[in-house]
Parts: structure tokens; C-alpha cells; sequence
């Protein structure tokens, strides 16, 4: 698939192009795989994470894991470009995570309310341990003193679309990761 938009749309500049992007998630799953066990309950953060969850997931197949997988959504951003500064649950999960190593996977760590919201929702439900996994990281606008265990990219201070993620809804069917101009 071309890294490129429809004529129309606003100027975006490419940060991440899916070839980057499929190429640092094998890796990723390679380094996950040596930590996390062979069945962890991975639990992509909705909406923003959907496509990279689904290529994760897959690329931990072809790393030998077995993983089980259930949803979580979660809010904080809604229609607009910058966080509300509340995390709001939306969907929590079904599947059992007593006992489990459960992997949380999210689309981007910026303020860190989002990751660390999940992360203590999960221990509450008795996880045993939680990896966190994130496509970007933007340490700089860190509030709230998470870091990641696993991170695709380092990702700077600016408004990304693509690749799953989106402004008001759109934008998240693009295969590569970019900035809005």
C-alpha cells in the first residue's frame, strides 16, 4: 500500500510508513515473546490500537506465542485534538485476568492517564503481572510516571493520525503513521 492520502484530505507528513511499521512490530514481537510466557491475555486499549494490536497479535503467533485476547475501551480524548485529563471506562473485559500475565496494548503513551488507568484496572482484577506495549511514545508529555516495557517508536510532540488512530473518527484507515500539517 502507498503511504500517501486522498487528494482533499489535509497535508500530512509521514512519520512512521507501513513498511517501518511492519518491520518494528516482528521485532517487537520477537522481544515480547522472550519476556511475556506463551499464553499472556493481551488486551489492545480501543480504539486507537486496533490495527496495531491485530499485527501484533499476529507477528506473536509467528514468534511461537499462543495468546488469548479480550478488549478493553477506554476515553479521554473524545472528539478533540487534546486529552479531556479523565479517563473514562467504557468496555472493560470478560475474560478472566486472575492469575494472568496480561499484556496491555495501546496506540500511544502521551500523558500516561490512559496506560496507567489500565494497567491498575487489570491488577485489580487480580492480573499477576502487566506488560505494557505501545506503538508511540511521547516521553516529553508524560504526567503520570509510567514507562512502557515494550515501545515501537519514539514519537514527537505532535497531533499522529494513521495506522488506527484518528481525528473525530477519521483518518484511522491509513497504512502509516503521520503528522497532521
Amino acid at each position: 500500500m502507498p503511504d500517501t492520502v486522498t487528494p482533499g484530505d489535509p497535508l500530512l507528513e509521514v512519520l512512521f510508513s507501513a513498511k517501518v511499521l511492519a518491520e518494528r512490530i516482528v521485532d517487537l514481537s520477537q522481544e515480547m515473546a522472550s519476556v511475556i510466557g506463551l499464553r499472556p491475555l493481551v488486551v489492545p486499549v480501543l480504539s486507537g490500537s486496533f490495527i496495531f494490536a491485530a499485527d501484533l497479535l499476529r507477528a506473536l503467533h509467528g514468534a511461537g506465542l499462543r495468546p488469548d485476547v479480550d478488549f478493553l475501551s477506554l476515553s479521554s480524548y473524545g472528539t478533540g485534538t487534546h486529552s479531556s485529563g479523565s479517563v473514562k471506562l467504557v468496555r472493560d473485559i470478560d475474560v478472566s485476568a486472575q492469575g494472568r500475565s496480561v499484556v496491555l496494548v495501546d496506540d500511544i503513551l502521551e500523558s500516561g492517564r490512559t496506560l496507567s488507568f489500565a494497567k491498575d484496572l487489570m491488577m485489580s482484577h487480580g492480573a499477576h503481572e502487566v506488560h505494557t506495549c505501545v506503538l508511540l511514545d511521547k516521553p516529553e508529555k508524560h504526567v503520570v510516571p509510567i514507562k512502557a516495557d515494550f515501545v515501537g517508536f519514539e514519537c514527537p510532540d505532535a497531533f499522529v493520525v494513521g495506522y488506527g488512530m484518528d481525528l473525530a473518527h477519521g483518518y484511522r484507515e491509513l497504512p502509516f503513521v503521520g503528522q497532521l500539517l
